[in-house]
């Protein structure tokens, strides 16, 4: 990646934070970072990967839906999406290939009598998704603790997840597993984050104080941190500023997570490639009329442009 002067990201992004040179690495991403290996001729879906997403409630399986068809086009060799009882027809029908597994739910989330089927899930995941419209009650929390206490695998917090640590912070440290964190600007605010001296001020100092956490803070110019390492993305724009977007992001999050990929490269890579669709949708769609599911639509395109190309003989 090409190094990237700070005076050059406060240009750019508009970002007044005074933090010297010397307390970072900080990199502008770019489409040749993000070349990946060709898969082997010989190969099965469980060379890929185990995805495990759980999402939704009443009102929310849209965010379910996207999450899970996002991970399948990500490359996850084996999508499995858990959802509440209430929404699994809804679920189920907006899902192109994803294993959907309905668990009990209490008022239209999941109860936390769930944890009894997802965490034999979770022991057999490669990577594991949690929070986009999951809920934020009582029994949603038990079951993000189950999961946090519980995972071996990589984790991505998003959304409802993000909620409900922001209201037991004593959660981000009850997990031994990789743990990236994707907030926008507000639930980086509720996690405990101060943005009054800039956003790459506050990823720092966020990631100052909880450890080898990957932060994924979104927005222009979205930021992915872990210690005093950032890269910059560059791709994206404002057609993606609609609810949805970002559970498109974690589901691809999660599949990149799945097939073993390191797991900062795998958010890098997730935020460019999900920047990148956007970019090319928007193209076709202009700026007002681009829906989160364009995003999957030219996720193909985008993994193109960050280097597939059949010249790569590797393997994962």
């Amino acid at each position: 990646m090409r190094p990237l002067g700070l005076d050059e990201y406060r240009e750019t992004y508009r970002d007044p934070a005074p933090v010297p040179e010397e307390r970072l690495t900080l990199r502008l991403a770019e489409p040749g970072d993000y070349a990946l290996p060709r898969r082997e001729r010989f190969s099965h879906k469980y060379a890929y990967g185990r995805a495990l997403l759980i999402a939704g409630s009443t009102g929310y399986a849209g965010a379910a839906a996207l999450a899970a068809n996002a991970c399948e086009r990500g490359g996850a060799g084996l999508t499995q999406l858990v959802v509440p009882e209430s929404i699994y027809p809804i679920a189920a029908a907006r899902c192109d290939g994803a294993v959907v597994r309905p668990v009990p739910d209490a008022g239209g989330a999941m109860a936390r009598e769930a944890a009894g089927l997802l965490l034999p899930l979770l022991d057999r995941a490669g990577a594991c998704l949690i929070g986009p419209g999951l809920g934020t009650g009582e029994d949603q929390a038990a079951l993000l603790e189950a999961v946090l206490r519980r995972s071996a695998c990589p984790l991505v917090l998003d959304a409802d997840a993000l909620t409900l640590c922001a209201a037991r912070p004593e959660l981000l440290s009850a997990c031994t597993a990789p743990l990236i964190l994707t907030p926008h600007e507000g639930e980086f605010k509720r996690l405990g984050g101060d943005l009054s001296a800039g956003r790459l001020a506050g990823a720092l100092a966020f990631c100052a104080g909880h450890g080898p956490v990957i932060l994924v803070l979104k927005g222009f110019g979205t930021l992915i941190c872990r210690g005093r390492e950032v890269t910059v993305n560059p791709t994206g724009g404002p057609a993606m500023a609609k609810g949805g977007s970002g559970d498109v992001l974690a589901g691809l999050l999660c599949a990149l997570l799945a097939q073993g990929f390191e797991p900062l490269f795998a958010a890098r890579c997730a935020v460019w490639l999900h920047g990148r669709a956007g970019d090319l949708a928007c193209a076709e769609t202009g700026e007002y009329a681009l829906a989160p599911s364009d995003l999957i639509r030219f996720l193909p395109q985008a993994f193109r442009a960050a280097g597939e190309a059949d010249s790569l003989h590797q393997s994962v």
